[in-house]
């Protein structure tokens, strides 16, 4: 492949699958501008493979780059406190969740979930992959993906209740 057809071919790939992969980003960041960030970073990385990846599965493969790269910054984030100098008000009796609608809250909720539970339930329920497609993107076992996304789904009950979340298996 010449270098003209490997970039119209990157150009295709981001055109058609960039929004998907931007959805994948905000999911796992929880913020516009992280997730762009995420995004570009990923992309940035799956370029200079692009003509050995783009007749496999190139979307696994960025996905694959999106998610170790938010993994890797997560890992590098400081997770300290941070003192303020007064406590909020905190109004005796009102449930938070009950104002904010459902997707509101499972958005909060999805990017509570320890990074590798995020990952999972991003890529199997969002993205809409099998357990072994997230596996791969993963890069670990099948039973490895239905345990996270057993304690993902289990965390996700707690804080949304068990109306809002399906059963592991359960089909929308």
């Amino acid at each position: 492949m010449e270098a003209a057809d490997t970039e119209w071919s990157f150009e295709e790939f981001v055109a058609a699958r960039g929004d998907r992969l931007y959805r994948a980003a905000w999911l796992l960041t929880g913020d516009a501008h992280a997730a762009e960030d995420l995004l570009q970073t990923a992309l940035a990385k799956v370029w200079p493979k692009w003509s050995r990846i783009a007749g496999d599965n190139p979307e696994a493969y960025a996905r694959r780059a999106l998610v170790n790269t938010h993994a890797s910054w997560w890992r590098r984030r400081w997770r300290g406190e941070t003192p303020t100098p007064e406590l909020p008000d905190v109004t005796a009796g009102r449930d938070v969740f009950a104002e904010v609608d459902l997707e509101q809250s499972l958005a909060g909720a999805v990017r509570r979930l320890p990074p590798r539970q995020r990952a999972v339930v991003v890529l199997r329920y969002f993205e809409d992959l099998s357990v072994e497609e997230t596996a791969q993107v993963l890069g670990c076992r099948p039973g490895t993906v239905k345990s996270q996304a057993a304690k993902a789904l289990r965390i996700l009950r707690q804080h949304l209740g068990p109306s809002h979340v399906l059963e592991v298996g359960e089909q929308p």
